[in-house]
Order: structure tokens, then sequence, then C-alpha cells
């Protein structure tokens, strides 16, 4: 399985506090499968400044630092992004990373208060030849007002992933509801850890493959926890990814309107 979302670099967020924790995530994710994960602490303006340089260093130096202690985990780059003013400029420029240096990149709304013009700031990044993957949509507190929302972005083309945890229960009955209609409308491309640490956060995810098998088959949860995060890091067009599959209504189209123009250019 390959994690797409976790925060193991220590020290650098809210994730893991110091190198001993992120040693001990990377334990935790091998023992259940994960084979790759995609450090991505959070940018946030004012809150977490980190940059594309800095981060890319130090995931070099945690990857030293499995090898000598014989952790099978390969680390690759990314970052929790939060929506901000010049995103497009900041991917171009390499200061935000996208995800193993693709096309694709972590996008974190705000979790309390949906933003103005979200969709538009999706136009923006789409039309730049950037695919937005839009991070634990079932657990924004605004979801409810605004589901429809999530149904167009994914429309025209922006991916969503949901966090393990909602599909397990671990973060309580309401998140468990959202991520269970999205998977159930077609509308989940990936879920992953947003792993954070040792006691309430650990970097797991066959709990939440298995639960999807069982919901919607064993090939959707195999889409959603291998090909598709492998399709990414190989920057793979998302229309020659899987489509959607959902247990309730017809799948949107695999990529919307701008991966049928990427894949026509």
């Amino acid at each position: 399985m390959i994690d797409l979302h976790c925060h193991i670099l220590p020290g650098i967020d809210d994730g893991a506090p110091d190198l001993e924790t992120s040693l001990e995530m990377a334990r935790i994710a091998v023992a259940d499968g994960i084979t790759i994960t995609a450090c991505t602490p959070h940018i946030t303006p004012g809150v977490y400044d980190n940059t594309g340089p800095d981060i890319l260093e130090r995931i070099a130096a945690l990857q030293l630092e499995l090898d000598r202690a014989g952790i099978a985990l390969t680390l690759t780059c990314g970052a929790d992004t939060h929506v901000m003013t010049g995103m497009v400029e900041g991917l171009k420029s390499k200061q935000i990373p996208s995800l193993g240096g693709s096309r694709y990149f972590l996008f974190e709304p705000p979790h309390h208060v949906a933003p103005p013009r979200l969709e538009d700031l999706a136009f923006e990044l789409l039309t730049a030849g950037f695919i937005p993957v839009l991070t634990h949509p079932e657990r924004l507190t605004w979801i409810e007002d605004h589901y429809g929302v999530m149904q167009r972005l994914v429309r025209a083309g922006v991916w969503m992933q949901i966090t393990c945890g909602s599909v397990t229960g671990r973060f309580g009955a309401r998140p468990r509801f959202w991520a269970e209609r999205m998977l159930d409308e077609g509308l989940v491309h990936i879920i992953a850890t947003d792993a954070h640490n040792l006691r309430n956060r650990k970097p797991k995810m066959a709990e939440a493959r298995d639960a999807i098998a069982e919901r919607l088959g064993e090939q959707a949860a195999t889409d959603m926890v291998l090909t598709r995060p492998r399709g990414i890091l190989d920057d793979v067009l998302p229309s020659d990814l899987p489509d959607l599959v959902g247990a309730v209504s017809p799948a949107p189209t695999r990529g919307g309107f701008f991966a049928r123009m990427f894949n026509n250019a």
C-alpha cells in the first residue's frame, strides 16, 4: 500500500515531534503493509511556513535514518497545503512541493469555514496543469451545507482523499457518515492515514482498506491504496487511471473536463 498523506517528518509541524517518534511511526506503517509514504507537512502561512527545499532536505535526512535502522519504508515528498493565494506560482517554483514531483498535490481547505471562491481556485489550478487532491473533505465541519461543492469539484477534475480513520470510525460518527456517503457515491479517489502520532493518529491503512473492500469490492479498495497512488507518483494522467466506482450512483468521469483536456494536449 502507498500512503500519500503522513505527518512523519520530525519537528516540522504538529506531527512527529522527534526522530524517535518518526522511526516508530515508520515501523508501524511497514507492519501494516505500507511500502511508500509521502511526507506531507503542513504549509500554512503564518503557522507552518515550510518550503519545498526544506521539506526535501528533511525527507532525505529521515530516509537515511530509516535505512540505517533497517526500516523498509520508502519516503517521497509532498505537503498538506492550506488554501492560500499564489498557489500556482508556489507549485511552479517548487516552494509548494507536489506529490513525488508530479502534477498532483495535496490541497487542504480550512477546517471550520467554507472558503469563498474555492471552485474558482480549483479552476485556476487545473487550468495551470495541476491536479488538487483535496484532503479529508469528510472531516470538514461545513460539508453538510456545501456537499454539492464536493460533487462539482470531482466532476471538474479535483481528486478527493479521505482519511482511513474516518472510514473505520476513529474520528466519530459524523466523519464516518460523510466518508461512507462519498464512497457510495463514487467520489473518493484515494485514502490515506493522515497520521500524526503514536497515540490516536497512527499510520495504519489495512483496516480501512478492508472496510472499503467489503463495501465496494476488492478492486475498488486496491485502486484507492495502490493503483491510483502509484499513478500519482508516476505522474500518470487521470484519464489513464481506473474509473471511480460507487455503490449507489453512477461514477463521475475519470478526471473531469480538465483531465480530458490534459490528455488531448
